[in-house]
């Protein structure tokens, strides 16, 4: 079932997303070579506790750490450890928590020092799919057409949406109806409509689609170990227009991109 949020509960979501946005800024500038996954994942705890926030992930299913920090090929779940970060990989973190029972979900991709052209290129084009796919987050469309949005420009690179993995509505809990997926075809699924939160996150590989599972069971990596980035925001389906997005406070969309 698709949960509407009235505007009291939207607000709510304002302050998650607010929060994750400052606390994602933070960890950014803690991401240098040879800082380890497992340090960076102490310090967000930090950070979202001192808040008076609880992160989403710990827990979850198992899941045993506050952030997934995926390397390279690996797609998404990877677990932090303490192997330090070696320059010119590319390392998407993913983080979410909750505030005051309403949760915030958003994901980025860097490079560690110097890397190269590829990688680069990979993660701009990652970052674009996403507003692609959130400028047709509007009420009236269908999820398909985000996911429409995405696989073109992906595609239209040499790239892949990862299929296996998807988007999701979010609110109380972190994954509701319906899922968001980052290809697909325009006018199908489920109808936006004013109210809807939900978490747009393009997985884009820059060879196969295809993912496997690591012995851990939680990390996914492309099944042709070719590089992958992520890119992810928590966003609000308005009455009017593209979406407000939650976990970038501030953010205004230009004309051309609306």
């Amino acid at each position: 079932m698709i949960n509407v949020k009235s505007p009291l509960q939207v607000e709510a979501m304002r302050k998650a997303g607010a929060l994750l946005y400052e606390i994602i800024e933070r960890l950014k500038e803690a991401i240098q070579p040879g800082t380890t996954t497992a340090a960076l994942d102490a310090y967000a705890e930090q950070l979202i506790r001192k808040a008076g926030a609880i992160p989403s992930f710990l827990g979850y299913q198992g899941y045993p750490a506050t952030l997934c920090t995926s390397i390279d090929d690996q797609v998404v779940h990877g677990i932090p450890n303490d192997e330090p970060l070696r320059l010119g990989c590319i390392l998407s973190v993913d983080s979410g928590l909750v505030l005051e029972g309403w949760q915030a979900d958003s994901a980025f991709t860097v490079g560690i020092g110097e890397i190269s052209p590829e990688a680069r290129r990979l993660i701009d084009v990652t970052e674009v799919c996403f507003w692609k796919g959130a400028a047709q987050a509007k009420a009236g469309n269908r999820i398909g057409d985000i996911g429409y949005a995405v696989q073109q420009w992906a595609e239209k690179h040499g790239y892949q949406p990862v299929r296996a993995l998807c988007g999701h509505g979010i609110g109380r809990n972190m994954h509701e109806d319906p899922e968001v997926p980052n290809y697909g075809t325009a006018g199908h699924g489920a109808r936006m409509r004013a109210g809807m939160t939900i978490a747009v996150e393009p997985m884009i590989s820059a060879g196969t689609w295809e993912v496997e599972l690591a012995e851990d069971d939680w990390t996914v990596s492309t099944r042709d170990k070719s590089l992958c980035s992520h890119y992810e925001h928590t966003m609000l389906i308005t009455e009017d227009g593209p979406p407000e997005i939650l976990t970038l406070p501030g953010f205004v969309w230009k004309e051309e991109e609306a």
